[in-house]
């Protein structure tokens, strides 16, 4: 059943996810009660709420499989607090620490990216926001690499200007990712040094340029269920293209090693599918992607969250090591789905009885 106007009694209502996958396919917004009830629905109900969620997934994505590497290209030195990242000027983790790395080792993260069969090849660096030399490099570089490798790219810069935001957009960057990371509630509790509005304004300032948007979050950092749900709205109202679904990874040495574990709902793997499940009902033609923390998390079942999802970082994270890419093709290709490159999918899928 759909639901009633919001009610704080989301966990009492009965739903049946394939007559709300058709709701949502027929353009129904998923209202704050029915989110919130996917992330609490029993463990019983897992196998029926994935093939709803995949009714959705595949009505705009087929069974394809974007593929994004990363490419850590400025490492620790950052001035921000934010509590979950080893690279914070709060981390006390062993991490290696350098500058903007040379333009030949960028060139070859996109080859690599490339050989990869990747779509995108994303370009990060550690920093409250960039300077003028790492803008000039990015923006020189990012020509370059689209012309040698025809991959999209995705920069991750930190808080950026408008006149920054036009510059990557001039030069050929595709989109930018700055992640709410939760909600704006709850920001306070991760990060003290810039605000959620903060990152809004980057947002915008991307948005206004002619970019499209890569915006996620993190999981398993103390939020509440509630707070899960805002920023999946939160993104939905900001029309983002590109969801990023990170699961904490704590490492030794951040503000916040060991939430994930202890904190207000510990993460598990048939959690971590509700989530997924949750972003592809609440934003059904975004790209959703599985980040940072899949492998620590979500574990043997894997596999199950491209039901979900239709994206995938493959290889390492920015400090923190991924599965072998063997592991991540043979999954793709265990589940008969295929690697893409393109988003023509999502206009040519038929509709799904």
């Amino acid at each position: 059943m759909l639901d009633p106007p919001d009610t704080p009694s989301a966990a009492s209502i009965s739903y049946d996810w394939r007559k709300l996958a058709n709701a949502v396919l027929d353009g129904h917004q998923l209202t704050r009660c029915e989110t919130l009830a996917i992330l609490r629905c029993g463990d019983d109900e897992l196998p029926e709420l994935l093939a709803a969620a995949y009714r959705i997934r595949r009505r705009f994505f087929g069974n394809t499989v974007q593929l994004y590497y990363l490419m850590n290209a400025k490492s620790g030195l950052c001035p921000e607090d934010c509590g979950y990242c080893s690279q914070s000027k709060v981390s006390q983790a062993e991490i290696p620490t350098y500058n903007l790395i040379s333009r030949e080792k960028l060139l070859d993260g996109a080859r690599l990216a490339a050989e990869r069969n990747c779509k995108t090849y994303c370009i990060v660096i550690s920093a409250r926001g960039p300077n003028d030399r790492e803008m000039h490099a990015i923006t020189t570089i990012v020509p370059e690499i689209k012309q040698k490798y025809n991959l999209q790219i995705c920069a991750c810069l930190g808080l950026l200007t408008d006149e920054q935001a036009q510059a990557l957009k001039a030069c050929g960057v595709d989109k930018v990712n700055h992640n709410l990371n939760t909600s704006q509630e709850h920001y306070a509790e991760i990060c003290t040094t810039h605000t959620y509005d903060d990152r809004l304004r980057t947002l915008r300032a991307v948005r206004n340029a002619g970019m499209e948007l890569c915006s996620g979050g993190i999981l398993g950092m103390g939020e509440r269920d509630e707070d899960v749900v805002e920023m999946a709205l939160s993104l939905r109202e900001l029309n983002v293209e590109s969801i990023p679904v990170n699961f904490l990874n704590p490492i030794d040495g951040t503000p916040l090693e060991g939430v994930a574990i202890s904190g207000t709902r510990a993460l598990n793997p048939r959690y971590c599918l509700k989530v997924l499940s949750m972003f592809r009902f609440a934003n059904p033609r975004s790209e959703i992607r599985i980040a940072g923390g899949r492998e620590l998390h979500i574990r043997s079942l894997q596999p199950m969250g491209l039901y979900a999802a239709n994206s995938l970082f493959i290889g390492d994270y920015l400090t923190t090591k991924g599965q072998a890419p063997e592991a991540d093709y043979q999954m793709i290709e265990d589940l008969g789905f295929k690697v893409t490159h393109g988003e023509e999918v999502a206009l040519r899928m038929p509709q799904v009885s």
